[in-house]
């Protein structure tokens, strides 16, 4: 069993906390809140200046969620919590309609430009409500999750009711993102209570393990309905980084249910995405593969983004906590040096997020309709986390 000097572990835990509670949350903090309309910017340049007053909800549930999740477990900074409120206001405000769809994006004020024909802005409202009712003390929030969450779970059953058309010549099919991104609201959902939702999570964690091909080592980020390969673009394509937090999150649920046989596959899910997506020549993860090595089609298939390595550093901590490898921490650091080289900014904080394979920086914004305040910090608090209880010998 590998253990790591306690003097190295302190090092890192300090380098984390430099980053996530002087560089990454104040930029946040300074630039993002919207005190006129409530809510926060999404867009926001290198230096925090807005560049868009476009409000996309997914990214609104998630701040709200990092908010009231630092509020509970760093400490409750009443600000945290003020902020965490005006992300709430603002969605159950402006954010949900009538028939309990979640808007994708509002203006400034709050009236609707898109709904999407997919659930993930209606889970991290979810996510939001039921953290902020937890740490607030106001129950009605996580009663009005709840309820949200069945809409939720119904329409993930029959997309069709959130109006995807599935056409006579498309193969039937599932993707890896649905039954993952559920598994992870279940479980702030739940809580110690997982059991009112058994058969879902048992249905999440089935689905899951479908996309995980153990002869060849690969999780598929698109299968048939019973796991099946597909021969297409779509059913080749891996998602390196998808399938690693797609790891962790089945590994949380591992330790929660005991079971040592989902532990090893959440195990492989990382070790086999890690080693399949790393780019040897220039480091980084790749964003798209083949798994048959044809070309994959996605123009931006080799790029490096930030969220795929801040889920790695995360999911390689829980493993070497967890089984204690020399490998699984020699992966941590290599991601650790690759992402603090390339990604964080010590002038202006937070993360840059896209770079090409090379690691030369393709788009100098902090914030947009897909890079919010999450992946960052919720994967410097995680890793941080998890770094004190191996320190304390916590398992």
């Amino acid at each position: 069993m590998f253990s790591v000097p306690n003097s190295e572990l302190q090092k890192v835990q300090s380098r984390l906390e430099q980053e996530l509670f002087e560089r990454v949350i104040p930029f946040w903090e300074r630039h993002s809140l919207d005190s006129t309309y409530g809510g926060y910017f999404n867009c926001l340049d290198e230096d925090g200046s807005v560049y868009d007053t476009t409000k996309h909800i997914w990214l609104q549930g998630r701040q709200a969620w990092m908010f009231a999740k630092l509020y509970e477990t760093v400490q409750p900074e009443q600000r945290w919590l003020d902020i965490a409120r005006l992300g709430i206001d603002f969605l159950r405000n402006h954010a949900i309609t009538e028939n309990h769809r979640v808007y994708f994006a509002t203006d400034r004020e709050g009236k609707g430009i898109q709904i999407q024909r997919k659930i993930f802005s209606e889970c991290f409202y979810v996510m939001a409500l039921n953290q902020f009712g937890k740490v607030s003390g106001e129950s009605i929030y996580q009663q009005e999750a709840r309820q949200l969450l069945e809409h939720i779970w119904n329409w993930s059953k029959d997309l069709s009711l959130v109006g995807q058309v599935a056409y006579p010549g498309v193969p039937p099919s599932q993707g890896l993102a649905v039954p993952m991104i559920l598994l992870n609201v279940f479980e702030e959902i739940a809580g110690p209570n997982w059991s009112d939702y058994e058969s879902e999570i048992t249905t999440c964690i089935t689905e899951i393990l479908q996309h995980i091909d153990s002869d060849r080592k690969i999780v598929f980020e698109t299968v048939g309905p019973n796991g099946e390969f597909i021969d297409t673009i779509d059913g080749r394509m891996l998602n390196p980084g998808h399938a690693i937090e797609a790891g962790w999150f089945l590994q949380h649920w591992a330790q929660i249910l005991n079971d040592s046989s989902l532990q090893q596959l959440a195990f492989d899910m990382v070790d086999w995405s890690f080693e399949r997506g790393w780019d040897q020549e220039f480091g980084g993860l790749y964003y798209f593969l083949d798994s048959e090595g044809r070309p994959p089609t996605p123009l931006e298939w080799n790029m490096k983004l930030w969220w795929p390595h801040t889920e790695a550093l995360y999911a390689w901590a829980l493993n070497y906590k967890l089984r204690r490898k020399e490998s699984d921490w020699e992966h941590f650091t290599t991601t650790l040096k690759y992402s603090f080289k390339h990604f964080s900014d010590p002038v202006h904080g937070e993360w840059y997020g896209y770079l090409n394979r090379e690691g030369v920086r393709t788009h100098r914004f902090k914030g947009g309709p897909y890079k919010g305040c999450f992946h960052v910090p919720r994967g410097l608090l995680y890793t941080l986390q998890c770094l004190k209880e191996i320190g304390k010998g916590v398992v």
